[in-house]
């Protein structure tokens, strides 16, 4: 292929995906108030649409109530009134929203979505992604990680008001400090799969019983939580508090300027997860995907979506953190398991790779036994 038809798929493949997130995104919303109301045993979104079964005595059955409650919300942040602060920084009050949205949006590029498919007569080797066999497609990920930082500080700077400046600068220690934990627990699956690309890292998790995630348990603990604090997702959720008298950092936003933070956030929910499932849960990995290379989109969204219960589930189940607490748990905990377990698998693999990993172990055992 020409470099002119490459990159003339991967806008239309970026295009379609990037469609089928957005759409993800509204219908994130709906899973996570229906699996909150049935964990707290109370009612979820049911008027907003439903299909109607017909039964007997006259009185229909509602199947899937409430599947149009992702359409009434974005009309209604649409059509909401969107004032803007009289002495804001209109450029980077403006800027924000749309970094925050980018960030997100940009992490879809390297995501490998199945193995080798052709898909009417167009073959996508050696996986379907919008820019397959980026062989740095790690960094490039820690790199659109960062920029959601950016959006956050300039919406707190941009809107001139010392409550959306203080909720800026918290969210963003937040998140600058749990990204260290996060990239380094990314690390170890490159470590063992020597790449970057995550194609090959997903290529070498096999069966289920070669999932990093069984091997490097604490990493995928690690990368997980780290996850979950970069989302600012509960439990670390400090940026919604009930107990605080603004919002943080989009404290002067409103309307659909508002809702492209809240985009943000549920998008990356999505996108994190899938993430987590190639780095450390086989991603689009399963049962029969070689004979059948499309089973790989289902395997990767049933992992995104067990990715998106367990964090919900989380909010239904756990306290928050103080900030105190947050700040510990990342600086004191996660951080210094992460980089005892870099340690300790470097070694092991450096000791593996020379052959001296027997002799190694003999030594210890002396060691230890006197």
């Amino acid at each position: 292929m020409t470099p002119g038809q490459v990159a003339l798929r991967a806008v239309i493949v970026g295009f379609i995906m990037s469609l089928v997130i957005i759409t993800g995104f509204a219908y994130t919303t709906l899973l996570e108030r229906k699996f909150l109301a049935r964990l707290q045993a109370r009612v979820g979104p049911n008027r907003a649409g439903y299909i109607p079964i017909p039964r007997k005595g006259g009185k229909e059955r509602k199947l899937l109530g409430g599947i149009l409650q992702p359409a009434a919300d974005a009309v209604k942040l649409f059509f909401k009134e969107d004032p803007t602060p009289g002495k804001v920084d209109k450029i980077v009050y403006n800027l924000a929203p749309m970094l925050a949205v980018l960030s997100a949006v940009m992490l879809l590029a390297v995501i490998p979505w199945t193995g080798e498919i052709n898909i009417f007569g167009a073959q996508f080797s050696p996986y379907f992604a919008i820019a397959p066999g980026i062989n740095v497609g790690v960094i490039f990920i820690l790199a659109m990680t960062s920029i959601g930082v950016y959006g956050i500080v300039l919406a707190g700077w941009g809107s001139n008001s010392k409550y959306a400046v203080l909720g800026g600068i918290r969210a963003s220690a937040q998140m600058i400090s749990y990204e260290l934990a996060m990239g380094i627990s990314i690390l170890i699956p490159i470590m063992m799969a020597d790449s970057m690309d995550l194609g090959v890292i997903t290529a070498a998790q096999g069966s289920i019983w070669q999932w990093y995630v069984w091997r490097q348990p604490f990493a995928a603990f690690v990368f997980c939580a780290a996850a979950l604090a970069e989302l600012q997702r509960h439990p670390f959720d400090l940026l919604e508090a009930e107990q605080e008298l603004s919002a943080g950092f989009n404290v002067e936003y409103a309307g659909m300027r508002f809702g492209m933070f809240f985009m943000a956030e549920y998008m990356k929910m999505i996108i994190l997860s899938a993430i987590a499932a190639v780095l450390f849960f086989g991603g689009y990995q399963g049962p029969f995907v070689e004979q059948l290379p499309a089973l790989g989109f289902v395997y990767l969204a049933l992992k995104i979506i067990a990715g998106l219960m367990l964090m919900i589930w989380i909010r239904a189940s756990w306290p928050r953190f103080r900030y105190d607490q947050l700040m510990q748990f990342g600086w004191k905990r996660l951080l210094p398991i992460v980089v005892i377990n870099f340690i300790v698998t470097g070694t092991y693999l450096v000791l593996l790779q020379e052959g001296a990993l027997p002799s190694f172990l003999v030594s210890l055992s002396r060691f230890f036994n006197g």
